[in-house]
């Protein structure tokens, strides 16, 4: 991965395959707007359930072959045979993706839904960090969830413990699921140099662009969404542009916070849109 200068942690984006043609013409709209931004690299999703699969292996590819920018893909367990994440992690090293971001996944009905095994397949994250340390010449990520992950319902530690385990298995770097109080991130900071861990955390951060995205927070991770920022969405709420307006402010103050406590990098949820993203960079002074 990108190693961040002295003063300035790297910047990446994440992008998600789209459903349709309008969707995917959206998508390369907002990569070239934030290509101009020089990130240091670019994330590619699966959709719940493994339902884009072939349409992240597609982009990913398209994006490490035209524009320059390094990127990582993810792979999931979710609805796949150990043979077949065996076959994605050679298309791609075939396409010279040599990250990627070792995930569980989201069962098909979303993250709340119960797991369902794929027989053959596998369960947990450390599993295919394992495998892709076996099987090529991989830098593998994984994720990190400064408000605990759902699945361990609150339970701090097991989640340092799982981040340690990966560690061990081969993974370098975590990506962190979104959140808004740095106080979370420093949490996470914490215990992990208390554990002696090296793993190199980029703090995810979601752009609010529309007030209904506040009601799917509990949904995407469990990350709680504070009542203080409630209130002032709420209070615009019927302005569209006032609620942009307000997400880019308070990402940005979130930012410059993480940049002051010495953040590796920073990593944007962009939900394939680039105007709020580009101006929290900048506000940021991340470019």
């Amino acid at each position: 991965m990108s190693q961040r200068t002295e003063s300035l942690p790297t910047f990446s984006i994440e992008l998600f395959p789209p459903k349709d043609e309008l969707g995917e013409t959206r998508l390369w709209l907002a990569v070239d707007q934030l290509a101009l931004l020089n990130p240091d690299f670019v994330s590619v999703t699966y959709g719940a359930g493994g339902s884009t699969r072939d349409r992240t292996i597609k982009i990913a590819a398209h994006l490490t072959a035209h524009t320059g920018i390094p990127t990582v893909a993810h792979l999931t367990c979710v609805g796949s045979t150990q043979e077949e994440l065996e076959e994605i992690l050679d298309q791609y090293q075939k396409a010279k993706i040599s990250t990627i971001l070792a995930l569980r996944g989201d069962p098909a009905g979303g993250p709340s839904a119960p797991w369902v095994s794929t027989p053959g397949g596998f369960d947990h994250a450390d599993q295919l960090v394992n495998l892709a340390a076996k099987r090529g010449d991989f830098t593998i990520g994984v994720g990190a969830f400064p408000d605990g992950h759902p699945a361990s319902h609150g339970d701090f530690t097991k989640d340092i413990a799982t981040l340690l385990r990966k560690e061990e298995l081969g993974a370098t770097f975590a990506t962190t699921q979104f959140f808004f109080e740095i106080d979370a991130y420093k949490r996470l900071m914490a215990a992990l140099a208390q554990a002696g861990s090296h793993l190199q955390i980029f703090a995810g951060v979601l752009p609010i662009t529309n007030v209904k995205q506040l009601a799917r927070m509990a949904e995407l991770g469990g990350t709680p969404f504070p009542s203080r920022l409630a209130d002032r969405f709420d209070a615009v709420a019927s302005d569209e542009a006032a609620v942009v307006e307000l997400g880019i402010e308070i990402a940005s103050e979130l930012c410059v916070q993480l940049i002051s406590e010495g953040v590796s990098g920073i990593h944007f949820y962009t939900m394939n849109k680039a105007s709020a993203t580009e101006a929290i960079v900048k506000n940021a002074g991340l470019r």
